[in-house]
């Protein structure tokens, strides 16, 4: 499967015009329910990050795709848990992952509203805290506040690290290029920091 988004993204170089088309794709397929635990969300932004560094393609429209996609996914994650309860009951994956669903269920018991915004970093449960946020019946203003404001996070912090590399490869000498995606990378590290004190406290009390 990695071959075939690799494919992808070489696509994406020779056809730029798309390219905001197939990251919202991405981004939304990576944020469904389920059907995220099987897209690599993070190698797609990646790699549409070092098209942007090597100016390919434009920041500002991907990086609004990105964040379209990832608001849509959850949010309709967040509706089929909050109106279709019982389904989850009848999927063949929830059946079989049990552990998955539960660890889900953990995560937000012990991060309430945080954990929506919290499981967008989180590889393992990335496609099911939203789901489990529905079907805990989380209020959906405080849902959409926390889905909102984490995509907005979410989609520089994966594409910023990919446009380091793209300017770097592009033209190494020029430095200016590569103020902004070093200030990118700079602010993600301390979200990181800052999210790890806070689990960390979380852990403690």
């Amino acid at each position: 499967m990695t071959d075939y988004f690799q494919q992808l993204l070489e696509w994406v170089q020779l056809n730029p015009d798309y390219a905001g088309l197939i990251i919202f794709s991405m981004a939304l397929a990576e944020s469904l329910a389920i059907i995220g635990v099987l897209i690599p969300g993070v190698v797609i932004l990646f790699g549409a990050g070092t098209l942007i560094g090597a100016g390919i393609i434009d920041f500002w429209s991907s990086c609004l795709w990105a964040i379209a996609g990832a608001i849509i996914g959850d949010g309709l994650s967040y509706w089929l848990g909050h109106h279709f309860e019982y389904i989850t009951d009848k999927w063949k994956w929830a059946r079989v992952h049990p552990d998955a669903m539960q660890k889900g269920f953990d995560f937000f018991e012990k991060y309430g509203d945080l954990s929506v915004a919290l499981g967008r970093f989180f590889g393992p449960i990335r496609a099911v805290v939203p789901l489990v946020a529905g079907l805990m019946r989380m209020p959906p203003k405080r849902f959409y506040i926390a889905n909102i404001l984490s995509a907005l996070v979410w989609a520089p912090a994966y594409l910023l690290p990919g446009m380091l590399v793209g300017a770097a490869m592009g033209d190494a000498t020029d430095w200016s290029k590569m103020l902004f995606p070093a200030a990118g990378v700079l602010l993600i590290v301390i979200a990181w920091l800052v999210i790890h004190k806070v689990i960390d406290s979380k852990n403690r009390s």
